[in-house]
């Protein structure tokens, strides 16, 4: 089936004008399974795609505007993930069966030949990439293991086995480094040496998988998107660990993908959604949360706090936290919310009657509104995957069910 051109319909909750909104372009329908991946080709003119009907896909845009394959290759295994370099045509292919597949592209886009073969993993493979710089093709898998590649030899050069299925990937080639975000909600830092990847740490601050990594390779900050709906920001350039959260959506943060030359951060999701971030305003760190077995305010007791439920003779409480100091606080000392845009919360949070004050206060002395630091826009399918051609403003959605979306973002961008 082509693809289907239809006028976007705004569903901004605080109604853009027609300059501050993405524009529906084109819809590609017609893949036989779900779409486990895609990417644009030359300012949105052909797209790639993989599928789990074990084809991958060549869309190009015919002079209708309309999207039609002029390659459906099958492979033996279902293809989940992939990366493509356009100035040399190298299309690389993780499968289910755990083999990694590079093929070379043809000039018009018209057919794929395969090229080798990378028996890398013993799993699904569920990202992968490749320097061409150092002729390296890293990739990830469900057996836990991050495993690199010579692609001129087809030597296995190293590995690294994570503690849970590893989920995403990211690299910074100028450093070496290797980000490896896992099912159990962390990321492990690796460099690679001549002797093999050595780790350097392992940053903890999710509560759900791990399901997108992106990287700000001049800022020096990896931005990691999790089934917790939430995206965390950190500072490896300052070594700071946490810098702050972004939290925007009401589902599971399935892809991000970043704008290096205009610092937008774009969090695509399961609740139909996708925001734009606005990563050149200075932000506030998000607090670590405390503990304590009592209210820090009234001073009454949690429910685990037996002994001062005893002595105080009353029930104890359901301990909670102050998105905005950390404070660990009953309900009645936090009974109010509030959004705070600076430190990443978009929506209403729950904060100490304190800081509610403090917010207040600032805002008539201050005339601060509270006002966002992020763009929402209803794409009317979940997201699992997502492509930026920043120079063109194109930006790719790939939803579940099984349609690709092609977007203007340019004057989103700006």
């Amino acid at each position: 089936m082509a693809a289907e051109i239809k006028p976007l319909r705004s569903s901004h909750p605080t109604k853009p004008t027609s300059t501050d909104r993405p524009v529906l372009v084109a819809k590609i329908e017609g893949s036989g399974d779900d779409v486990n991946a895609a990417i644009l080709l030359n300012g949105a003119t052909g797209v790639i795609s993989v599928s789990d009907d074990k084809s991958v896909r060549i869309w190009q845009r015919r002079d209708s505007g309309q999207y039609w394959p002029s390659v459906c290759h099958f492979l033996p295994s279902v293809p989940t993930c992939l990366h493509y370099i356009a100035d040399t045509k190298r299309l690389f292919l993780g499968l289910d069966n755990g083999t990694v597949v590079e093929f070379s592209v043809s000039q018009d886009y018209n057919s794929i030949n395969q090229v080798r073969e990378y028996l890398s993993h013993q799993n699904r493979v569920t990202d992968v990439i490749f320097c061409p710089t150092n002729e390296w093709l890293l990739s990830v898998a469900r057996d836990k293991f991050f495993v690199y590649h010579c692609t001129e030899s087809g030597r296995r050069l190293g590995g690294h086995q994570c503690s849970g299925w590893c989920t995403a990937l990211q690299y910074d080639e100028k450093s070496k480094h290797i980000f490896v975000g896992d099912y159990s909600g962390q990321i492990t830092m690796l460099k690679l040496e001549e002797g093999g990847p050595q780790i350097i740490t392992v940053l903890k601050g999710h509560n759900g998988s791990i399901r997108s990594l992106a990287w700000d390779m001049d800022r020096q900050l990896l931005f990691s998107g999790s089934f917790d709906q939430s995206v965390i920001v950190w500072d490896i350039g300052g070594r700071k660990g946490t810098a702050f959260e972004l939290q925007g959506h009401t589902s599971k943060v399935s892809a991000l993908v970043y704008g290096k030359n205009c610092h937008q951060l774009i969090s695509g999701a399961e609740d139909a959604t996708i925001v734009f971030w606005d990563m050149k305003a200075d932000r506030q760190e998000t607090p670590e949360w405390l503990e304590a077995d009592s209210c820090q305010y009234c001073e009454r007791p949690f429910f685990w706090n037996l002994r001062a439920m005893v002595d105080q003779k009353q029930i104890g409480l359901r301990q909670h936290h102050c998105r905005k100091c950390g404070k660990a606080v009953c309900d009645s000392c936090s009974s109010n919310k509030s959004c705070i845009p600076i430190m990443g919360f978009e929506f209403d949070v729950r904060v100490c009657d304190n800081c509610h004050s403090t917010i207040a206060d600032q805002e008539t002395l201050n005339g601060v509104h509270r006002t966002s630091l992020a763009k929402f826009q209803e794409v009317k399918h979940n997201v699992v995957y997502m492509d930026l051609d920043e120079e063109a403003g194109i930006l790719l959605t790939v939803g579940q069910d099984r349609v690709m979306k092609i977007w203007d973002v340019s004057s989103m961008l700006n």
